[in-house]
C-alpha cells in the first residue's frame, strides 16, 4: 500500500471513528467499538472502499497507534469529538507533560489555560518530540512544559491512552511553563 493511500485511509478511518460516525450510518458502542466488516460495508455503501488488508495495514504502520484492534471491533485510542468512553482507569502522570501549539494560540492559553477544545479532553504528551511533531501539523510549533506533578498532587485527574496521549480536562494556566510574549 503506498503512503498517500495509506493516509487517505487513516484520515477517513479518523473522522469516521472520532468526529461523524453517523455521516455514514455507523453506530458506536459506549466505548467508541465498531465491528470491523460494519465499518468497512458501511464506507463502501458511502463511496469510499477499502480492504480488511489496508485498513490492517493503517493500523498497524501508523507512528501514533491512532487506532486499536480487539478481536473484530476497531476503535479510535483517543480524540473523539463524539461522545465514548474509553473506559481508562485514571493514571499517575510523570512529573512534566508537554503540549505542541503554535504561536498564534499563546495568547490565549496564557489567558485560560489549555482547554479540550472540540474533543472531551486536553491531549499531552511524554517528551518534547512529540509535542513538537504535533504542534508543527498547524505550523512552527510551540512546546509548552505542564507542571503534570503539581496539578496531580492539586486533584486534577489524568488519563493515559493506549497510545502513550495523557489526557485531562483542562490545564489552568498556572501549571503551564511558556515562552515569552513575542
Amino acid at each position: 500500500m503506498d503512503e498517500r493511500r495509506t493516509v487517505k485511509v487513516s484520515k477517513y478511518l479518523s473522522k469516521h471513528l472520532r468526529h461523524q460516525p453517523e455521516r455514514i450510518g455507523l453506530s458506536l458502542d459506549e466505548a467508541g467499538w465498531v465491528e470491523i466488516d460494519t465499518l468497512i460495508a458501511a464506507a463502501a455503501a458511502h463511496g469510499f472502499r477499502f480492504t480488511r488488508d489496508e485498513l490492517d495495514h493503517v493500523v498497524a504502520t501508523n507512528d501514533k497507534r491512532r487506532f486499536a484492534v480487539e478481536g473484530t471491533r476497531i476503535r479510535a485510542s483517543q480524540g473523539h469529538s463524539v461522545e465514548v468512553d474509553l473506559g481508562l482507569a485514571p493514571a499517575t502522570p510523570p512529573a512534566h507533560l508537554y503540549h505542541g501549539t503554535v504561536a498564534r494560540s499563546l495568547d490565549a492559553i496564557r489567558a485560560e489555560g489549555l482547554r479540550p477544545m472540540n474533543r472531551h479532553a486536553v491531549h499531552l504528551s511524554p517528551d518534547r518530540e512529540t509535542a513538537t511533531r504535533v504542534g508543527s501539523r498547524r505550523g512552527q510549533p510551540v512546546v509548552l512544559e505542564v507542571d503534570a506533578a503539581a496539578m496531580h498532587a492539586d486533584g486534577h485527574i489524568f488519563h493515559v491512552s493506549a497510545n502513550g496521549v495523557w489526557l485531562t480536562q483542562a490545564v489552568p494556566p498556572r501549571y503551564l511553563r511558556l515562552p515569552g510574549p513575542h
